[in-house]
């Protein structure tokens, strides 16, 4: 990796997500209820489904939240349907933007991330024009403070499970897979009895683009508006 912290981002946008607790659980809902539509209730034969309930237990979003999203989807009688789309940008400062979305409306959704672009420094783009710019890994995360293990035994930790990479602050190690070998390392730092602050599929930039103080605003201004939509599920950037 290229010394990108995505740990620092994540912990930057934490207290603002915060304030959006009921709206994201609406989100992790829908994204459930998909998983467990697709390929069923059981999250230890539906790999979707397990990944999309460790994004809820992150989020601490009640069991019972979770259980009504799985019912729902299991109920014969049960017709909603989903369609995932990804829109690509650029924001502030040239900037790439990706957002993920999962809607039953597509014209909705379509106008309102074009809106929210356009409103706040951005341009959407084409299907591709960003896109290449980012890559699909496993990230995993595990704080530092109280853990008796050094960087060595770390890197050697993570090298044995199969992991890709090793980014150590004095914070937290995170750690980056492939999304074939994700599921595998998480579940083998987790049986070394190791406990993971973060554990997810993302997008992370090859290159991150530096900002002038007024186009980090900007950015906010746009990422808040993007995420505040019911549709959109994740929007990664490339904003150092």
């Amino acid at each position: 990796m290229s010394g990108h912290s995505k740990w620092h981002n994540i912990q930057g946008r934490k207290n603002a997500q915060d304030a959006k607790r009921g709206k994201i659980f609406q989100k992790i809902s829908r994204e459930i209820y998909m998983a467990a539509k697709a390929g069923g209730p059981d999250p230890s034969d539906n790999p979707s489904l397990r990944l999309v309930m460790d994004k809820a237990k992150a989020a601490n979003m009640p069991n019972d939240n979770v259980n009504r999203a799985i019912k729902k989807a299991s109920s014969a009688g049960d017709n909603e349907n989903y369609d995932e789309i990804t829109y690509e940008g650029y924001g502030p400062g040239g900037v790439a933007v990706l957002v993920h979305t999962l809607t039953d409306n597509r014209n909705r959704t379509g106008t309102n991330v074009r809106v929210a672009f356009t409103r706040n420094g951005g341009n959407l783009g084409e299907t591709g024009s960003v896109s290449y710019m980012f890559d699909r890994k496993g990230y995993i995360v595990i704080e530092r403070e109280g853990l008796a293990i050094d960087e060595d035994q770390m890197f050697e930790d993570v090298l044995e499970a199969g992991g890709e990479d090793l980014e150590v602050s004095p914070e937290v190690f995170e750690i980056y897979t492939t999304p074939e070998d994700f599921t595998t390392v998480r579940d083998q730092l987790e049986a070394d009895g190791l406990t993971l602050a973060q554990a997810e599929l993302t997008m992370v930039p090859q290159t991150t683009v530096a900002l002038e103080t007024a186009q980090k605003e900007k950015l906010e201004q746009l990422i808040d508006k993007l995420e505040d939509d019911d549709d959109v599920s994740e929007v990664f950037t490339s904003a150092e």
